[in-house]
């Protein structure tokens, strides 16, 4: 015991025997810098120095660009680029197979063989259509975008062409006495419609105001556009109660008839149909009585 503890002193004084370091002027020997250590620091700091420096190189080597100067080392953008010039090579390689293919028999074809050749002579290509079941039909992301717009047109569409108008329902604009006369002609056609002052215009069918303003021959005038390319027209208005661009329904308030004209004595709304461009007997959509 007395030996063993004697080597641990000893490697103790020496571990811990003090020493200066000193730095001098050569010229005039001047101490400048002087340190006191002991071979357990220099040991300690060493050790410090080397995992500090370890530490540095491995955090340069993960978050930069010098990782890729590794040997057997990539990046993900070369192993992406590597994957797609794979790709690219395979689908090559693939083409160039069926170009030979089709190159080898049009030389069978060019040198007369059909008879000994497995090609069926309607069709060179024949044997190259593809699978309709095998066909990835997954719509692509532009696709899928372009479907939810076309179906969110259709959703706000009001207008779908509807070519049968013998089922199109319209409803009286006002109640009133209706005028015996019909006009129909290019610049107008439609029938008269007397009512006290004040009563109220509704539209005929659901559509959207394509016109509403004042004119000098026909006072407030009022025009919807309804499916099927259908026209209804109301004039001799005392105001309107919609504008341009509105969507109505039927049935919904769009005028209010004015003061009782000096021509008629009496207030009236002049209502009309135009279909396609033609002015129609409003009394073959509507019943007035």
């Amino acid at each position: 015991m007395t030996e063993k503890g004697g080597k641990r002193n000893r490697i103790r004084e020496k571990l811990l025997h003090k020493y200066r370091l000193v730095i001098l002027n050569e010229a005039t020997f001047e101490e400048k810098i002087s340190f006191k250590l002991n071979r357990l620091n220099v040991f300690v700091f060493g050790a410090t120095s080397m995992i500090v420096l370890i530490g540095i190189t491995v955090l340069l080597i993960s978050f930069t660009p010098l990782k890729e100067y590794i040997p057997g080392y990539s990046s993900s953008r070369l192993k992406n680029e590597s994957a797609k010039l794979i790709y690219q090579t395979d689908s090559l390689l693939t083409a160039l197979q069926y170009t030979n293919r089709y190159l080898k028999n049009i030389k069978i074809v060019l040198r007369g063989e059909l008879e000994n050749s497995t090609i069926n002579s309607d069709s060179l290509l024949a044997q190259f259509k593809i699978d309709p079941s095998k066909v990835d039909l997954t719509p692509t992301i532009q696709d899928a975008a372009l479907r939810e717009e076309v179906l969110l047109e259709d959703k706000y569409n009001i207008f779908e062409r509807d070519e049968r108008k013998k089922n199109l329902m319209l409803f009286p604009p006002i109640t009133g006495i209706l005028s015996d006369n019909v006009a129909l002609n290019m610049e107008n056609g439609g029938v008269t419609i007397y009512a006290p002052t004040k009563t109220p215009v509704k539209a005929v069918a659901n559509g959207v105001v394509v016109f509403s303003e004042w004119t000098v021959n026909s006072n407030h005038v009022i025009i919807i556009e309804h499916e099927g390319d259908l026209l209804s027209v109301y004039k001799q208005n005392g105001s309107l109660a919609k504008n341009k661009g509105a969507v109505v329904s039927s049935g919904e308030v769009i005028a209010y008839l004015g003061t009782s004209s000096p021509d008629t004595g009496a207030a009236h709304l002049y209502f009309e149909i135009w279909d396609n461009g033609k002015a129609v007997n409003p009394k073959n959509f509507i019943d007035f009585n």
